[in-house]
């Protein structure tokens, strides 16, 4: 039975105050248990985090400056935890304890004597009372993975009372983390509190049973969210990559102990490296789509030098659903796919046909990215459809954001179906025609982009429709579509005519931007997706009023 908006809703509605009544219930009986258990006299191992480490945040850090989240705290002495924070995101970095890996390339006395100062003044001031965004069952997860880590680091020279202060507070975090799991967000902070789980229970001291039932819950949770195309099930890129770096490590830590692997575990991870390979631009940075922000070179070569799988990546994804034209030094990746659960689309983006387009190590065409450190605004406009390479129809996106404090910003309306076809021609041209239904609702029309890179890979078409399904050649009486091309940063654009424009990148490659049927028009832009924050840049627009021009083409050519 089809759903109406307003059914939708209440049940969106029911369920989260369903899921957050459950949380309280396990909060509430967890705080009477007061997470009654023994203090292990030791650890077993120190997993190894495969996290690239910065020398440069390990010397501020041990300098009483925490360069987190793109700021900057100064401590004066203070502990950071009885300062104002800078942002929320900034909170997360800090209270996961990820930045004690930086920790490893300072003076090992000086790191071991400041990281153990911030432990012991975080035990101080969170850790016997539970709430709070420390206590926010994701960030938990990281502190915990984050603590067995680097506890080498943490550890050195420490006296015994701080020895069982730390294992004692390790500890209580994982039994608090066991009882609430099954109420943490769906998606890829339920997943890592599965994998902080699986790695205390070989890295402290467990009964085989504690360490059976963790390795079970893992498998579930791996076999549920990363599909069979070794996609996550949100759809984001960068998901995969970040869970990645989490459980190769759990993967060699049973290897090292020799103790029964989960058995999804490495089925998972063979899976997840095509997939990265699927997105991957040839010049190391993967793809931005769904909430992905920017890769760091040496962050995603932390991941792909343990890819065993090798082999040429795949033409498209069919579980999370993205299309892959190559040809040659060109590829064209492009958003064929619909959500595959609201729970799991709080930062999806409403980008459906969107596409990347780069030129052996430049990327030329891309989407804005996902922000990582900028405030919620900024989020959520970096999630819009103008923020992607694609059409928009009346200033409108092709899906619906909810802009309720209750249920978060998941996506409440807009793209159910989307339809593809795909072109592969003798010649060696590629090329694929999608539609989707995200204006058919409120403005009665469908959206259709055709897209085909030519054999020799220097020249790609498209063309972008808009039409009325039950007339699809018939006249449209109103409505304007604005054609996004967001243009990387890194290219220089020139004016060549009113119907075309020339993309040039650093190493001199460069591309022409036609289309005969209306003007190519040059806008102002913002590039969410940059190691540095937001940054300025450019963007190649074509306005298509549909009442006279329902139908346009372009062409992207290689320039000798």
């Amino acid at each position: 039975m089809q759903l109406s908006d307003r059914q939708r809703l209440l049940y969106l509605y029911l369920r989260e105050g369903w899921r957050r009544f459950s949380r309280r219930l396990a909060l509430g009986r967890i705080s009477a248990m007061r997470f009654s258990g023994g203090t292990p006299d030791r650890l077993v191992v120190a997993p190894t985090d495969l996290h690239p480490a910065d020398s440069f945040a390990g010397e501020e850090i041990a300098a009483g400056r925490f360069p987190l989240a793109g700021r900057i705290l100064e401590c004066d002495g203070d502990s950071p935890f009885a300062l104002e924070l800078p942002s929320e995101e900034f909170a997360v970095r800090l209270h996961s304890f990820g930045w004690l890996r930086h920790m490893r390339l300072v003076d090992p006395e000086k790191a071991a004597q400041t990281s153990r100062f911030i432990v012991d003044d975080w035990l101080q001031s969170h850790g016997r009372v539970i709430g709070g965004l420390a206590w926010r069952p994701d960030v938990a997860a990281q502190r915990i993975i984050a603590w067995l880590s680097h506890s080498p680091v943490v550890l050195k020279d420490a006296d015994y009372p701080f020895y069982r202060r730390f294992l004692k507070s390790l500890a209580f975090q994982v039994r608090y983390l066991r009882h609430v799991a099954d109420t943490t967000r769906d998606g890829e902070p339920r997943l890592r509190v599965r994998i902080a789980l699986a790695m205390a229970s070989i890295a402290m001291p467990a009964t085989a049973s504690r360490m059976r039932k963790a390795a079970r819950n893992l498998d579930e949770e791996l076999d549920r969210q990363i599909l069979a195309d070794g996609g996550h099930c949100s759809r984001n890129p960068r998901a995969a990559l970040d869970l990645l770096l989490d459980l190769l490590p759990l993967r060699q830590t049973y290897v090292n102990l020799g103790h029964d692997m989960p058995t999804q575990l490495i089925p998972c991870i063979d899976r997840i490296y095509p997939a990265l390979r699927f997105f991957r631009h040839q010049g190391g940075e993967l793809a931005l789509f769904n909430g992905a922000t920017y890769t760091l070179a040496n962050e995603l070569m932390s991941a792909l030098r343990y890819d065993e799988t090798g082999g040429a990546p795949f033409k498209a994804l069919p579980s999370i659903n993205y299309d892959r034209l190559a040809v040659k030094e060109t590829v064209v990746l492009m958003d064929t796919g619909v959500l595959k659960a609201v729970d799991l689309s709080a930062t999806a983006s409403a980008g459906t046909l969107s596409i990347e387009i780069s030129s052996g190590k430049n990327r030329f065409i891309v989407n804005s990215g996902r922000p990582r450190f900028a405030g919620e605004a900024m989020r959520q406009l970096s999630r819009t459809t103008a923020a992607h390479s694609v059409a928009t129809l009346n200033d409108t996106s092709s899906s619906r954001i909810s802009t309720s404090r209750f249920l978060g910003p998941i996506i409440v309306g807009g793209v159910k179906t989307v339809t593809v076809s795909r072109t592969e021609r003798e010649s060696g041209a590629d090329g694929l025609t999608a539609s989707h239904d995200g204006y058919l609702k409120r403005f009665g029309l469908l959206y259709e982009r055709d897209i085909l890179v030519a054999a020799t890979g220097n020249e790609i078409r498209g063309r972008e429709r808009f039409f009325r399904p039950a007339d699809p050649t018939g006249a449209i009486d109103k409505g304007v579509a604005v054609v996004r091309f967001h243009i990387h940063p890194t290219i220089q654009l020139y004016r060549a005519s009113s119907n075309e424009t020339r993309l040039v990148a650093p190493d001199g490659e460069a591309w022409a931007l036609t289309c005969v049927d209306v003007p190519v028009e040059e806008d102002e832009d913002v590039f969410f997706a940059d190691p540095s924050g937001v940054r300025a840049s450019r963007q190649l627009t074509l306005t298509m009023p549909l009442h006279t021009m329902p139908e346009v083409q372009w062409s992207l050519v290689r320039q000798r």
